[in-house]
């Protein structure tokens, strides 16, 4: 039930963020999000990210986003941590490969958010690598 749960999540956060629904794809996100890794930030927030979709959104830089496999590490009543690999590709046909590490949880309205994610450094995606194909 939790692998489902997880992955329901993930479907919904490329849904969103695909057409461009900005509204619908920032209720998937906790406004105490922590996200770790992006090369140049100690840490990115929930301002950062929503002035980031706002801005790729509104100005067409996203072509699509895609998530592959996934590997439920950690589940506690209302938590759940996986892996994935997410695919970015960028209007201008750029395209971004790289390994996430993230943890929903069930906030108090009931909605499954994104409360930390990390994204994963390039000896740790390839360990995981076969466990996520």
């Amino acid at each position: 039930m939790d692998s489902k749960i997880a992955r329901d999540w993930l479907d919904e956060l490329a849904r969103t963020a695909n057409s461009r629904d900005y509204d619908a794809h920032m209720n998937l996100i906790s406004k105490h999000v922590n996200v770790f890794g992006v090369p140049g930030f100690e840490v990115i927030g929930y301002d950062d990210w929503a002035r980031q979709c706002r801005h790729e959104f509104a100005n067409g830089l996203l072509a699509g986003v895609s998530y592959t496999g996934m590997n439920v590490t950690t589940m506690t009543p209302g938590r759940i941590m996986f892996k994935t690999i997410e695919t970015v590709e960028g209007s201008d046909g750029s395209i971004n490969h790289q390994g996430v590490e993230i943890v929903i949880a069930q906030e108090p309205d009931k909605q499954w958010r994104v409360i930390q994610e990390r994204i994963l450094p390039d000896d740790e995606l390839a360990h995981e690598r076969a466990r996520l194909s």
